[in-house]
């Protein structure tokens, strides 16, 4: 009998062999060196290295497929322009070995979805397109024109366009994916759920609110200018790891760093920077100047009762708040002060779970500081209070005037390699009038105006057969989507699933009656077309668009780019009634950028400003303080504390990544700065809430949240103490992805809820 679509979604409940140190107190190093060298050596050929590390992040090279952190734009380093999970995102893309039809002849998908995630993704490259026929067991070869028509056949079959959803991941590049969307309004619909509405959806809606544009106002130079920088609710050493370098340089500068999150982490303590033997031998810098261990989800807390003793100073003192900044440049601040005179200091101050001291010195640095960013990351912007956590900080920002000068601003540092720019090019869902009115204009065709489905609400469309057809542009859906179990019989219900991948994942093992793997190329493999070898561009999280260019010789003949795989499936479902010549695009990219420069905003001379070295930045009005709100100015709000209260016995639990992991894919199994080793299926508690219910250290326990009645379940975890608030625990995404509700996420931006999940742990 054949697994379920859950027990497939689902990672096996085994234990590896769990073994813990004391947590690290540097980051980087030596550590991160070996770490990075031992991945290369032993998942790429040795001939590719050199290539792969001396032309990553440079100039007339490629973009790394990792995280989205800007280059400088000067001089880079000569060594390499990469960090230790760069390099391990290289050797997963880039891994030797390869997965053929006899791979899957021998492997039916009940046996692999057996394996753990790290199984899975070390299997290997994806080598030729596959296809899971109704009722198969195993995937079989398919040649591209078939596995085409086959997805064209399936899409217009369909009753309406709005039963097909169309998501995409954060790799995919500019030009893959305007053709993507484009292709997905001519069809006819706006179902374009994609990663940003499970990360920084949030961190759009508010900044578009506030300060008129979705994306941070700041560049790498404000960071070296900073005199105060606060990170919040991010993890820079294991997400971003190259941010580390910028900070590094904060404090070189004479500024000041604050982190502000649950778990303290290694790499805002001290950093060490791999590629300078002087450092490594001297034991690098110290970064932060305070660490404020804020309970889960008590950020909004923390900054208001920062924000009324700010205004206490002001009404006793003057002078604390920017006044010729708030006249010119900012609308409400009256209805905004007379919000937060409702609130009571120590009310807040308790509820953020910091202590006096603590916050006294903080707020010692803010009052004192005028050159103030603030970065955050999931910490903040996965809460059902998530788009308020981000008002917040913006309201602090606008009293302070660090808003569009040199040194302040706001900075959300983005996952996925090009996440910002695929928003930017158009795939989203709620894309405004303007730019659909700027395709009707180029193309010929109106597109609907009505808005598609985000990701939570595609899977509840899947769920229940009202999307019939799911076609992934990149990325792993069901291991990074919340509630597992509901999620993977949604996949089920569809007649057929697609995954454009360029290795093996667990969602093409979760799959609908039909399904289809397209391998496609790697962000450094060559991209040869008639016209010869493409460029692509992406954009960082600062809003500089760069080239991007493979080096490596294709690890198989039977690869697609991205671009071309849109392109046939366009030119096989759309056929004679598109008004667009798809196969053109797919022979040269260049025609794609005078189309994007046509379109969207910021891409004039898009061919002639990529021929930049480091690349050109698109507009940015809150970098000018000229802000595109409904005021016209930049907007103070009122924001309310988190109305939750935990039951008797109720911990709040986040999601959180380890080091040997980027988003979905498991580079290994330690966390080595959290000094844990060989093993995923673990909870971080606090240590007297371990005592109150009689646990013991690596004590197997079963953990349970209840959402609406709804009890969900993730059995077999260890349990292992740890410096983190009381009442609050942390574990491992996507093992715990089940117990994250599927209708529990932020307001205004449906972005998931997976840092803050009521729980209860139960001895096994």
């Amino acid at each position: 009998m054949s697994k379920s679509p859950i027990d497939k979604a689902l990672t096996p409940e085994k234990f590896e062999n769990l073994k813990i140190k004391a947590p690290a107190t540097n980051s980087a190093g030596l550590g991160g060196l070996a770490a990075a060298t031992s991945h290369a050596l032993k998942y790429i050929k040795p001939s590719n290295i050199l290539k792969i590390s001396t032309k990553m992040n440079q100039k007339g090279g490629f973009d790394c497929p990792g995280c989205a952190w800007p280059d400088p734009d000067d001089d880079r380093s000569a060594l390499g322009e990469y960090c230790e999970n760069g390099l391990k995102a290289m050797s997963e893309e880039m891994q030797s070995k390869l997965i053929w039809r006899d791979f899957f002849a021998n492997n039916s998908v009940d046996e692999l979805a057996g394996l753990s995630d790290f199984e899975i993704g070390k299997s290997g490259r994806l080598a030729e397109p596959m296809y899971l026929p109704k009722g198969g067991t195993h995937y079989q070869p398919i040649n591209w024109d078939e596995a085409f028509k086959k997805v064209g056949a399936h899409l217009n079959a369909l009753d309406t366009p709005d039963e097909a959803a169309f998501y995409t991941s954060g790799r995919t590049t500019n030009e893959a994916a305007f053709l993507y969307q484009l292709f997905v309004r001519e069809f006819g619909t706006a179902n374009l759920p994609d990663c940003s509405n499970m990360c920084h959806e949030a961190s759009g809606s508010a900044l578009t609110e506030t300060l008129g544009i979705g994306k941070g106002s700041v560049t790498l130079d404000d960071l070296y200018k900073a005199e105060l920088v606060m990170v919040v609710g991010q993890n820079p050493a294991t997400n971003h790891p190259r941010m580390l370098s910028a900070l590094e340089k904060t404090k070189k500068n004479g500024g000041k760093i604050v982190s502000i999150n649950p778990l303290p982490e290694a790499g805002l303590m001290k950093f060490t920077d791999p590629q300078s033997p002087i450092k490594m031998l001297t034991g690098g810098i110290k970064l932060s100047d305070v660490f404020v261990p804020v309970t889960i989800n008590g950020d909004v807390a923390f900054f208001k009762a920062l924000l009324l003793k700010l205004l206490e100073k002001e009404e006793l003192n003057g002078n604390v708040f920017d006044a010729a900044f708030i006249a010119e440049h900012t609308s409400g601040l009256e209805a905004f002060i007379s919000d937060l005179k409702t609130y009571n200091f120590e009310d807040c101050l308790k509820a953020s779970g910091v202590s006096r001291e603590i916050f006294d010195d903080v707020f010692d640095l803010v009052l004192n500081k005028n050159k103030i960013i603030i970065c955050w990351a999931m910490g903040l912007t996965q809460h059902e209070n998530a788009v308020d956590n981000i008002r917040e900080l913006v309201n602090l920002l606008l009293l302070k005037g660090s808003i569009g000068k040199e040194g302040a601003g706001t900075c959300p540092v983005r996952g996925h390699s090009n996440v910002q720019g695929d928003r930017t090019v158009g795939v989203w869902e709620a894309a405004p009038q303007a730019f659909l009115d700027k395709i009707e204009s180029k193309y010929g065709f109106k597109p609907t105006a009505k808005h598609g489905y985000s990701v939570i609400e595609a899977i509840k469309a899947m769920y229940e057969n009202k999307v019939k057809v799911f076609f992934g542009m990149g990325g792993n859906f069901i291991s990074a989507v919340p509630d597992t179990a509901y999620s993977a019989q949604a996949m089920a219900n569809c007649n057929l699933t697609v995954h454009v991948s360029t290795k093996l994942n667990r969602s093409h093992l979760v799959t609908g009656k039909e399904a289809l793997i397209f391998p496609c190329l790697g962000r450094a493999e060559k991209d040869y077309q008639k016209t010869g070898v493409q460029t692509q561009s992406v954009e960082n999280s600062m809003g500089i668009v760069s080239s991007t260019k493979g080096v490596l010789e294709p690890c198989s003949d039977a690869l697609l780019s991205e671009v071309a795989v849109v392109c046939g499936v366009a030119n096989a479902t759309l056929k004679e009634r598109s008004k667009i010549d798809w196969l053109k695009y797919s022979d040269d990219y260049n025609l794609v950028r005078d189309d994007i420069a046509e379109v969207v905003d910021g891409f004039t001379d898009y061919n002639k400003k990529l021929k930049q070295p480091a690349g050109f930045y698109l507009p940015n009005g809150a970098r000018e303080r000229k802000f595109k709100t409904e005021t016209g100015k930049a907007n103070f709000t009122s924001n309310k504390l988190p109305d939750w209260k935990l039951k008797e016995g109720e911990l709040i639990m986040m999601t959180i990544r380890s080091h040997d992991q980027f988003n979905t894919t498991i580079y290994g199994l330690n966390d080595r700065y959290r000094g844990v080793f060989n093993e995923r299926r673990i909870i971080f508690m606090n240590r007297e809430d371990m005592k109150i219910r009689g646990l013991e250290e690596h004590q197997v326990v079963h953990l349970k949240s209840e959402y609406n009645g709804v009890i969900r379940e993730a059995n077999n975890f260890k349990v292992v103490g740890y410096d983190i608030p009381k009442n609050c625990c942390a574990t491992y995404f996507p093992e715990t992805n089940v117990l994250v509700p599927l209708d529990s996420f932020a307001h205004t931006a449906k972005t998931p809820a997976s840092k803050s999940v009521r729980v209860t742990v139960e001895k096994s």
